[in-house]
């Protein structure tokens, strides 16, 4: 039984310590409660504030490529311009693209260079004459006959009915 008092005693100092840290634990959690709080207040204030930041930064960059891009533009230009400044470039773009010349000059002029020749081996090509199966001044005659006899009416029908495009021969039925 002794050893059971002394353990009641060493327990009960023991509990009661074991109170004063719940205690304690329980203001603390209080405070990390508090300081949570306070931390999410602070986000739910300043997100507006730093959405705002971020989009700004990213109109900065944007900006600043823009500005790069610009002063390429810029220095092309620039050299563009000095070499125009040089009389032999200006001659050169002139027989080049204006072919001019100087008085007594020969120049050839390449129309077809055969740079737009493309080798068509897998197509056939036909050695015999096909002639039309209509007659054309039939067709333009029959054309010029439509285009003289053809009404307003007529053509607000057939802008109506898309569709449907009369012949020459079908012109009398609607």
């Amino acid at each position: 039984m002794a050893k059971q008092r002394q353990k009641k005693q060493r327990q009960t100092p023991r509990s009661r310590a074991s109170a004063a840290q719940v205690l304690l634990n329980l203001q603390a959690s209080g405070f990390v409660v508090t300081f949570l709080v306070l931390i999410v207040a602070g986000v739910v204030i300043l997100s507006p504030t730093l959405r705002v930041l971020a989009e700004q930064q990213q109109e900065i960059a944007g900006l600043e490529a823009a500005l790069a891009e610009s002063e390429q533009q810029v220095v092309a230009l620039e050299e563009q311009r000095e070499r125009w400044k040089d009389p032999a470039f200006v001659e050169t773009q002139a027989r080049e693209r204006l072919l001019f010349v100087y008085p007594g000059d020969i120049t050839y002029l390449v129309i077809d260079d055969g740079e737009g020749i493309v080798d068509d081996a897998g197509i056939e090509i036909s050695t015999e004459i096909v002639g039309a199966s209509t007659d054309w001044r039939e067709s333009l005659l029959a054309s010029y006959l439509v285009a003289a006899t053809t009404s307003q009416d007529y053509q607000a029908e057939i802008s109506e009915a898309p569709g449907r495009i009369p012949s020459p021969e079908q012109e009398g039925t609607p």
